[in-house]
């Protein structure tokens, strides 16, 4: 792909950009119009064996691979090589590690789209909204994980040298078209469906992660209020029993 060509500032330049504006406006939208949605929708009441399994596998997967895109991303070459990191110590810290997370996060995708799919009261609770979220994840990971394998496990491209450089020039208003141009097709469609993921986040029950409960980390197991006003004002907790 031609680096100066139109299709490859509308992907690399214009799309990026609309995105982040979508991501940011359409969570304050969200926010701001339906504040009581903001939430996961919990299907545990349906079925819990296989969430108590996929869900811990997928959210711990997927932290793994994110800590992983922020050093992998974040972080130039030069900095880790200063630091007396190799480039075969990172290569092996990137595969066994991020092996590691990948394998847990398609492992726990799997069985929460295998219980979404076959349980008929968790399908039936499943959204237009839910279903391109599973669609976009799934395109996204699997993207990623080929790219990883195909690209730099086994081929030569370090994307390190490429798409990362694009990555953060991104954020300095400053994008080198050509970087992505030339990088691999499973790491162009990992970036492309990534973006697209990112455009439909606000929309869907992927803004739980904004939504962090820190309240619950003080507040007793259950809550009790009293309908009496003079009893409202008691400090939070558990109230002594007398015998």
């Amino acid at each position: 792909m031609d680096p100066d060509s139109t299709l490859a500032i509308l992907l690399w330049v214009v799309y990026p950009y609309m995105v982040l504006a979508v991501f940011v406006l359409g969570h304050v939208w969200r926010f701001t119009k339906d504040r009581f949605g903001w939430t996961t929708r919990s299907s545990q009441i349906y079925e819990s064996r296989l969430l108590r399994i996929g869900s811990p596998l997928f959210h711990y997967g997927i932290i793994g691979i994110f800590f992983g895109h922020v050093v992998g991303l974040g972080i130039p070459k030069a900095w880790t090589t200063a630091i007396g990191i190799s480039n075969h110590m990172y290569h092996l810290m990137a595969v066994t590690v991020g092996l590691a997370a990948a394998c847990a996060c398609v492992g726990g995708l799997l069985i929460l789209l295998y219980r979404r799919r076959t349980n008929r009261r968790v399908f039936g609770a499943t959204t237009v909204g839910d279903k391109l979220m599973y669609l976009l994840l799934t395109l996204t990971i699997t993207c990623g994980v080929l790219a990883t394998l195909v690209h730099s496990t086994f081929g030569e491209y370090d994307y390190r040298e490429g798409v990362s450089i694009w990555f953060r020039d991104f954020w300095t208003l400053q994008p080198t078209t050509h970087l992505m141009s030339e990088a691999p097709l499973f790491f162009q469609l990992h970036i492309l469906s990534a973006l697209t993921l990112f455009a439909a986040w606000p929309f869907t029950r992927l803004v739980h992660v904004f939504a962090a409960p820190i309240g619950y980390i003080s507040r007793p197991y259950i809550v009790y209020r009293s309908k009496d006003p003079r009893k409202e004002a008691q400090r939070r907790g558990w109230e002594k029993v007398k015998f």
